[in-house]
């Protein structure tokens, strides 16, 4: 390169400036050495220029992605007066087609015919590559019919396109096309199309296919097609396969070593990922920056900080950490990994030109650590330093929105995507879904999702997860007719999200129909069968539940705390401690949840000391650091066993802070045991904590009341009324038929067939003489009302499953229990606590709220 600038000075100095074939040439090592700058300002300086000259410069500015200045040169050539070559036209066509200038690249195509040479094969491949890369399909196979040679390159061109515009399906009808044509695809053609081959929709068949057709026309392996066939196979979770074809001949560089690395790494197998680079080094081939971001990645994705310093320490020593690509790994890595942010923001302050990624990649580690005003801040610094986001990086930011619940963030963020367009990606569209449905804003996620040119799973995946957490089930299981309605079918995620909100409705009928299209579809995965548990065991019927559960495979944590819980909410207590004894001979570790449940169920069971066993058992032996949760529990056993004193002290000395729960919890037990001294403290520190509390004034009342105080118990319920404070409504549904039919307290009408069957109810049960005190306000309650419309409603033989938003009341409970002693029929009630199985005059929870 030195040697040939010294050339330029002799050159002047015998005046040989003039010669334009030695002008051309010193051009040719400007533009190659030294960049399209020098070369551009010795063009200028030409005295003489001809057609080489132009189509040299273009060209380089074509190599060197300068599409825009390229095309400028290609009109200053023509307004020169010279007529362009093949060569020429075919750089403008490539800057055209980079670019998606279809009507100047439309121009050249003019030009090309007006010069004849229309039936060049270079120029013809070029024109295929731009007409397909501008959707226009047609003009590229009525090109393809016009190259006489009828090359393998113009096929090959045209299908490369395709695959660069992810018109995967349309590549292979090509390349079927082509064989039929006669012709026989190269090596080059098989790496494009082995490249989708790992793509939704083609998978493994079809790179098995491309392999073997390979093999069949006898194209020679070389290290691009070998490297491509390993890259495949490690995409479609084959690593096997793709060790087998690595041995298959002993050629090996870098390029194939960093895709046996990235293998492993996409298949989570980190530790051969890393004896892989042992081997690379031992094979004395140095490892380049993708090799290292691969590492770096392997480290990150089992958030090991010190497997990722000890790749970071190997990039100083080769120079690499101004790389970006291996920046933003290391950025990566350590957002993930370390402990704090510092290092992540050094990463990215060592980089001289940070892109998008590396901003993305910066700003989800703080989102990802809790810091989303600081997220907010880097977005905004990001558009500030010139770099605009992509849909990762939108949907990254929308997801911090999402998690704090932040509504004006998601609309300043949704109106920047207006305003940019960016909402036409779905990944962007399905975020906002998402930002606006956890934000409590349903009907600005819906309005979303119908101006979305396309949808996908995880557009209603997200909508109907968010509403489950909000509590709406109903509106979540509606979201099925949307689904259904745009003929996108379920993934095992949606119908998880479908399955908790069917078990959160206790809707047993909608969830067997979601358990026969999981079975249809062949979705019955860990998580879909652990919902299934779920789900039958909100539904009351642990027959079926047990049923679901043995059919998982590998049963996990989460599947045997399905079991356990639903067994204790279903009132059998031994059977849950005994499926816990189970749990740890299957050599599954207990978590959190799983103790929770099991002191709940001594609390319902009245099984003091194995409770207490349990709760100073998790630390102890099970490494579980209890919660405030946990402790609520406690506080509810010790009450529930009379040891109110007891659970004072465990409330005193607790770790947490002790919100109104807790203080309400002891307060319920203070009334089951009438000691109205403590249950006025707690009243009186719930109300410190929230005022506005109607439950805390229901539980004093009542406690007055069972203590024979009434008048203190009417002055509490007048203050209630005086401050204008009322209990959530009280509300009853059930699913007939598969339609969800709710209940409220109302007043009696008399020509209403629901009303007239409670009379009957009510007439029956005193004439009976059984004991009965109607309810003084006069109303039915809802339970009530749930009870006549399921005798009326539900199959003789079915039982009738009512599901409560509250505690049973002690005067429906009765109700309930002796209609069943003369009305032949199985009634449960799930209320917000507990099932009660009422048969034959009894209930499951034996007079125990």
């Amino acid at each position: 390169m030195e040697e040939g600038a010294c050339v330029h000075s002799p050159m002047i100095k015998v005046g040989l400036q003039h010669d334009l074939y030695l002008s051309n040439n010193l051009l040719s090592l400007y533009a190659k050495c030294f960049g399209v700058g020098p070369a551009r300002h010795f063009f200028d300086e030409m005295p003489h220029k001809d057609v080489v000259s132009w189509t040299t410069l273009l060209s380089a500015h074509t190599r060197n992605k300068h599409h825009f200045e390229a095309l400028e040169l290609f009109d200053m050539m023509l307004g020169s007066g010279q007529y362009p070559n093949e060569f020429t036209l075919s750089s403008a066509l490539r800057s055209c087609s980079a670019l998606g200038e279809f009507e100047f690249g439309a121009q050249i195509h003019a030009c090309v015919v007006k010069l004849g040479l229309e039936l060049n094969a270079v120029l013809a491949t070029t024109l295929v590559d731009l007409y397909t890369k501008c959707d226009c399909t047609v003009e590229s196979h009525k090109l393809l019919t016009f190259v006489k040679d009828g090359d393998v390159v113009s096929w090959t061109t045209m299908i490369s396109s395709l695959v660069e515009t992810s018109k995967w399906s349309e590549a292979l009808q090509l390349y079927v096309k082509m064989i039929e044509a006669g012709l026989y695809p190269n090596g080059y053609t098989f790496v494009k199309l082995l490249s989708m081959s790992s793509f939704v929709g083609l998978g493994m068949g079809c790179g098995k296919v491309l392999h073997a057709q390979l093999i069949r026309f006898g194209v020679e392996m070389n290290l691009v097609l070998k490297t491509a066939i390993v890259d495949m196979y490690a995409k479609c979770k084959r690593m096997e396969d793709a060790i087998k074809v690595y041995n298959q001949t002993p050629e090996c560089d870098v390029y194939l070593w960093t895709t046996i690395i990235s293998g492993f790494v996409q298949n989570f197998r980190v530790r051969e990922a890393v004896n892989a680079f042992v081997d690379m080094g031992l094979s004395k081939t140095p490892p380049n920056n993708y090799t290292y971001a691969s590492l770096l990645n392997a480290s990150s994705s089992v958030l090991s900080l010190e497997l990722g310093e000890q790749f970071h320490s190997r990039v100083i020593m080769a120079g690499l950490e101004d790389d970006i690509f291996v920046g933003n790994a290391l950025i990566d890595m350590y957002m993930k990994c370390s402990q704090t942010t510092a290092n992540g923001v050094k990463a990215f302050r060592g980089l001289a030109s940070p892109n998008v990624v590396s901003w993305t990649s910066l700003i989800a580690g703080f989102a990802e650590n809790g810091l989303e005003e600081e997220s907010f801040q880097l977005f905004g610094e990001m558009q500030a330093a010139g770099v605009q986001p992509n849909s990762f990086t939108l949907s990254t930011i929308l997801g911090a929105c999402s998690k704090i619940k932040s509504l004006i963030q998601t609309m300043k963020i949704h109106g920047f995507i207006i305003k940019t367009k960016a909402d036409i990606d779905i990944v962007v569209g399905n975020a906002l879904v998402d930002a606006y449905a956890g934000g409590g804003m349903a009907d600005e996620a819906w309005s979303v999702i119908r101006k979305m040119n396309h949808r996908d799973p995880i557009t209603y995946t997200s909508l109907a997860a968010k509403l489950n957490q909000r509590g709406d089930h109903e509106m979540a299981l509606k979201v099925i007719t949307h689904m259904c309605n745009d003929e996108i079918n379920m993934s095992e995620f949606s119908l998880t999200s479908f399955l908790s909100a069917a078990a959160g409705l206790g809707t047993m009928e909608t969830g067997k129909q979601l358990h026969c299209y999981s079975v249809k579809s062949g979705f019955l995965c860990n998580s879909v069968s652990n919902s299934l548990v779920h789900l039958y065991s909100k539904c009351g019927s642990m027959q079926d539940a047990y049923k679901a559960f043995k059919d998982i495979s590998e049963t996990d944590t989460v599947s045997w705390n399905s079991l356990i819980s639903g067994l204790a909410s279903n009132g059998h207590i031994s059977d849950a401690l005994s499926a816990f004894d189970d749990m740890r001979l299957a050599g599954v570790k207990p978590d959190s949840f799983t103790f929770l449940s099991l002191i709940f169920a001594c609390s319902q069971g009245r099984l003091l000391n194995q409770g207490l066993d349990y709760f100073y058992s998790m630390e102890k032996t099970y490494d579980v650091t209890p919660k405030l949760d946990h402790y609520v529990c406690l506080i509810d056993l010790l009450g529930r066993g009379g040891r109110l004193e007891e659970a004072m002290g465990v409330i005193e000395t607790m770790p947490f802070i002790p919100d109104s729960v807790i203080y309400k919890t002891l307060l319920n037990a203070c009334n089951l045991h009438g000691n109205v001294p403590l249950g006025e403290d707690m009243a009186r520190r719930c109300l410190e904590l929230d005022p506005s509390d109607p439950a805390v004034y229901l539980l004093l009342a009542s406690l007055y009341d069972n203590a024979r105080l009434s008048d203190f118990g009417d002055k509490t319920r007048k203050l209630m009324s005086e401050r204008g404070l009322r209990r959530s409504p009280r509300q009853c549904w059930m699913e007939v038929r598969g339609k969800i039919y709710v209940f409220s307290a109302r007043e009696k009408i008399d020509k209403d067939e629901i009303n007239e069957k409670v009379l009957f109810f009510i007439t029956e049960i005193k004439n009976r003489g059984y004991p009965y005190q109607e309810n003084e306000d006069k109303l039915y309650h809802a339970e009530q009302l749930a009870l006549a419309f399921g005798v009326l409603s539900v199959p003789t033989k079915a039982p009738i499953r009512i599901n409560k938003n509250s505690l049973i009341c002690s005067h429906c409970h009765s109700f309930i229990m002796l209609a069943t002693q003369f009305a032949d029929r199985e009634i449960i009630v799930r209320d917000r606590k507990r099932f009660h199985f009422f048969k034959d005059g009894q209930c499951s929870c034996k007079g125990h709220s």
